[in-house]
């Protein structure tokens, strides 16, 4: 029992109100069944067998009181999910001005991937009191970023993309779980998140190793693997011009218009044909075989990049 906590440290400013929506379900949980609880009780013993309660009127009814606690209970129970569904929604509208990393699970360890190039494996640092927003991929099965401190948990899925993001509040080294069973070494899968003062993180983050950002090395395998060649502006084949693409409208062949989000770079690399654009033939070919997931977020993110840049 010392080592159990019957409060966990909280150590991100979602954190304290995370708590708050669970003692607070639990409070009217427990409250609900306490009356539950009385009301059997007292029937059970003012009704048993042989007692002389008057059961002359079976069928009497209060209907008010009845509609009282079905109304009460139905508002509180509403209201603790509009509570939870905007957290929910928060959660995937991160702030402005986050720290992007990118972070892959594999059996059975943790990858990240700073902007500025950096790698950590089954660690990461990050700074206080500034957002963080992990993006999340699978390279074999489904794993779960969980971090107890900080109340955030999001699955990786293979074939697809997630994030999570997070702020902390405070200096310290938290324990990062898998939280989802992913093979026969699953309870080994634990890695740290190191938060650290604003300056210290800038200096952690610049002494580091001098490599290309993920945005570099997305364009440089956007040149290797020939996408250049078509999406270019000097491309004797005609494809779309990829600049200023992400984050707009997209008009397809078969009249529909999708939002170039991250989700439709992807499909656009992996299934080509799915959502072509008005005006294009489909004649890309799929690169489903040959990137990985640690390719393919570079690439995503070489795409995004280039929304801040002005078309040719």
């Amino acid at each position: 029992m010392n080592g159990i906590a019957l409060h966990p440290i909280e150590a991100s400013t979602v954190a304290p109100e995370v708590d708050l929506m669970f003692y607070s379900l639990l409070a009217f949980s427990l409250g609900l069944g306490l009356v539950l609880t009385i009301l059997v009780l007292r029937f059970a013993i003012v009704y048993r067998r042989g007692s002389r309660a008057d059961r002359s009127d079976p069928h009497k009814r209060d209907p008010l009181l009845e509609m009282g606690w079905t109304i009460g209970a139905a508002v509180v129970a509403l209201g603790l999910f509009v509570w939870g569904a905007n957290g929910y929604i928060e959660r995937d509208h991160p702030p402005e001005g986050s720290i992007v990393v990118a972070g892959f699970g594999k059996q059975w360890m943790w990858r990240f991937q700073h902007d500025n190039g950096r790698r950590e494996i089954n660690e990461l640092h990050v700074p206080k009191d500034r957002p963080v927003v992990v993006r999340l991929a699978a390279e074999d099965v489904i794993h779960s970023f969980y971090v107890p401190a900080f109340r955030v948990k999001q699955d990786a899925v293979p074939g697809h993309t997630t994030q999570i993001w997070f702020e902390a509040s405070r200096t310290g080294t938290y324990d990062l779980f898998c939280a989802e069973y992913c093979g026969t070494q699953h309870s080994r899968m634990r890695g740290r998140i190191i938060v650290m003062e604003p300056e210290d993180f800038a200096a952690w983050l610049a002494a580091g190793p001098a490599t290309q950002s993920i945005a570099e090395e997305g364009e440089a395998l956007f040149r290797s693997l020939g996408c250049s060649g078509c999406h270019g502006p000097n491309s004797a084949i005609r494809a779309p011009d990829l600049h200023n693409v992400y984050g707009h409208p997209v008009a397809l062949q078969d009249g529909t218009v999708r939002i170039a989000d991250q989700q439709y770079i992807r499909d656009s690399i992996l299934q080509p044909e799915r959502d072509v654009a008005a005006g294009y033939e489909p004649v890309m070919p799929s690169f489903a075989d040959l990137v990985s997931e640690d390719e393919l977020m570079k690439l995503v993110t070489y795409v995004k990049s280039l929304a801040t840049e002005h078309s040719p």
